[in-house]
């Protein structure tokens, strides 16, 4: 059996990973990347990176695809562009990365440090009326929040 950190750790090899300082070159430059979200609704809602599409990681799989009621037009054209996919930390995204990868996609990636390490770079992020949010705000609601529950009991 194997944890979710070393479900990430062997997906780390065959995927590419990009750091926020380089997503905010390409964002600047001319030929700006596809960047896709794939946490959960209420995590876009309150804050995401200008721009990004929108697909929660339940349905990245067939929102790349034709002939689905989740496909996304942009995204499944987008197999031979630059893609860079996010989450609140880098680890969801390595996985979805990993498995747009495997779809045929050529140049995928993922963002090493998600949307924290995205705030953390003081990039900008708006929620979803299209305000900027608050850095400290943001990193209040991207900080991990474990209870004691769901913590690993003690031998």
């Amino acid at each position: 059996m194997k944890t979710f950190n070393e479900l990430i750790a062997d997906a780390v090899p065959f995927i590419k990973e990009v750091f926020p300082w380089d997503l905010d070159e390409k964002i600047n430059s001319d030929n700006k990347p596809l960047i896709v979200d794939i946490r959960e609704a209420g995590e876009y809602e309150a804050m995401h990176i200008a721009d990004s599409i929108f697909i929660p990681r339940g349905l990245l799989e067939q929102a790349c695809e034709w002939d689905y009621d989740n496909t996304i037009p942009e995204l499944v054209k987008a197999r031979e562009r630059e893609v860079v996919v996010v989450c609140r930390s880098g680890s969801r995204s390595v996985m979805a990365a990993l498995t747009m990868h495997l779809m045929g996609y050529q140049n995928v990636a993922s963002l090493k440090t998600g949307v924290r390490g995205w705030n953390d770079y003081d990039q900008p992020m708006i929620n979803s009326l299209g305000n900027e949010v608050d850095p400290d705000e943001a990193d209040e609601f991207l900080s991990n929040k474990i209870r004691e529950d769901q913590m690993k009991p003690k031998e």
